[in-house]
């Protein structure tokens, strides 16, 4: 081969490499930078959430389209606003966030808009209209949980409220209806209430605060935001028997589903206190996969598609009557209606089970364990 033509293949074969590295840019150039902003953290149904966001854009129908960045501003909505800023002025087409308030952030979204940004909302609303807003009915949350407690009482008894993160739109419209519902039944006493942040950890701690100047046999019911399967666990451990477990209106914790299913029913896993114990529960959630759905959502916006300002989520509530055990914990096992998972499967009574929607085919299980999408 002479050296004009080793020259000239050489330089070919350099043109194609660079053109490669011009497409792959091109590429990558052409994603959608989107970010994640996170506030309060500590409790399990975030760090779900997280997942579910995580996987979703991981998913082959997104991977190619979505470049998601996370960043945590803790329950500071200044610290949020501040992020948020810093994220449109790094290029950002979409944001997704959990607002700390529905209010505060009202200023940095408008401005985030103005700038074609589009801010989705999940879970707790921001009140600016040109944000979008994706979660479940809170008010019908509070409403529906507070009017079975109050039933199963035959409106009479001393309860205990446990309420969630001080601030958000969910905690403020979750507790304003249940009380409303409680308000009307004047036989119905609150009689020990504290801040819960949506976590099992800190259930217990202020619940111990709480029976440190009374004792289980002066409650007849509770109403928690998360906690009923610590609540039901520290009940055990007070000597109480399983028959005689307090009425718990609460979270869609997979402990607590585990507690709800028939004592004596055999599950993979189960130890007590997480294990069947005949619990009197209504189990309902905001579903971890809203913010998976708001990532969706985002991208077809941000692609010229029509998305409503507004999506409400279907309520998933679970009774005693109603809970089914998923067997392997599969999307179509979940579509036919399981809504807890063993403990082989889900080690932490705390996880949320609420994880299926049909809006959601590309996340499951996986996805809410480690991030991990469908195939």
């Amino acid at each position: 081969m002479g050296i004009g033509l080793k020259v000239r293949r050489l330089t070919l074969l350099a043109g194609m490499a660079a053109c490669a590295f011009s497409l792959s840019a091109a590429q990558a150039a052409e994603k959608h930078k989107i970010f994640l902003s996170m506030s309060y953290i500590g409790n399990d149904w975030q760090a779900e959430a997280a997942n579910m966001v995580k996987a979703v854009a991981a998913h082959k129908s997104l991977v190619d389209k979505v470049d998601l960045q996370v960043q945590v501003a803790g329950p500071n909505a200044q610290r949020q606003i501040q992020q948020i800023n810093a994220m449109v002025q790094s290029g950002a087409k979409a944001i997704v966030v959990y607002p700390i308030s529905p209010t505060a952030l009202n200023q940095v979204v408008k401005n985030a808009c103005d700038k074609g940004v589009k801010v989705f909302a999940y879970d707790a609303e921001i009140t600016e209209p040109c944000a979008y807003n994706v979660h479940i009915d809170q008010l019908e949350a509070g409403r529906v949980t507070a009017e079975w407690l109050a039933k199963k009482l035959n409106g009479k008894g001393n309860i205990i409220a446990i309420t969630g993160v001080p601030g958000t739109s969910v905690d403020d419209q979750r507790t304003k209806a249940a009380k409303e519902v409680f308000a009307k039944y004047p036989d119905i006493k609150i009689v020990g209430e504290a801040v819960g942040m949506w976590s099992q950890a800190v259930a217990r701690t202020e619940l111990s605060k709480i029976l440190a100047t009374r004792n289980w046999d002066d409650i007849n019911g509770l109403w928690m935001q998360v906690g009923c399967f610590t609540a039901n666990s520290m009940q055990l451990e007070a000597g109480k028997k399983t028959s005689e477990l307090l009425p718990c209106a609460g979270e869609g914790s997979n402990g607590g589903r585990i507690q709800m299913l028939p004592e004596g029913t055999e599950v993979e896993g189960a130890a007590s206190p997480y294990a069947p114990l005949g619990a009197q529960r209504i189990s309902y959630a905001s579903p971890p996969y809203s913010g998976a759905l708001a990532l969706k959502l985002a991208v077809e916006a941000i692609e010229g598609k029509d998305v409503a300002k507004t999506t409400i989520l279907p309520l998933p509530i679970v009774t005693s009557e109603t809970i089914k055990l998923c067997d392997e914990g599969s999307w179509a096992e979940m579509k036919a209606g399981c809504n807890a998972f063993k403990p082989s499967l889900v080690s932490n009574p705390g996880w949320f089970a609420s994880i299926f929607s049909d809006q959601t085919p590309e996340i499951g299980l996986a996805a809410a364990l480690v991030g991990q999408p469908e195939e």
